[in-house]
């Protein structure tokens, strides 16, 4: 019986992944038009759509109270935003992690409403300064590019 398996199949180049630096991090967190929130609800992963700001090396967001609210309050977190650039042909992916504090200080509260407005109707009086910890970015070209419906 012959043990010859013939040559090694061709293999992909793997993609190049490249990291980005922190200034440019906080800049694709500020172009970006909407951000993941992620806590731990129940003892369990839970992730909600949020729109969001960049104020002072940090996030900030408005939410109504509830899951997304008690879930993060004084808690670690997680933020996440991603994008592509049809340009270059790549995708990119920031996140944040970090404690989520809510602002009480009447002056920053007016700074951050200034800021955000909420895209879903309804009252959102709590306002949440994410505080990060870390902050790590990525870039990485696409293969085969954007597929479009």
């Amino acid at each position: 019986m012959d043990n010859e398996t013939g040559p090694a199949p061709e293999q992909d180049e793997p993609t190049p992944i490249r990291e980005t630096t922190v200034s440019e991090s906080w800049a694709l967190l500020r172009e970006a038009v909407i951000g993941r929130l992620a806590v731990i609800h129940d003892g369990a992963p839970d992730i909600f759509p949020v729109n969001f700001a960049v104020d002072h090396g940090t996030v900030v967001l408005r939410t109504a109270g509830g899951t997304k609210h008690d879930a993060a309050r004084n808690h670690p977190v997680a933020f996440e935003v991603d994008g592509y650039d049809a340009g270059s042909g790549e995708a990119w992916s920031v996140v944040v992690r970090g404690h989520a504090v809510e602002v009480r200080d009447v002056d920053e509260s007016i700074e951050i409403l200034n800021l955000l407005d909420p895209w879903q109707k309804g009252p959102k009086p709590h306002l949440l300064r994410l505080v990060p910890v870390t902050l790590t970015g990525r870039r990485f070209p696409v293969s085969g590019g954007v597929r479009h419906p």
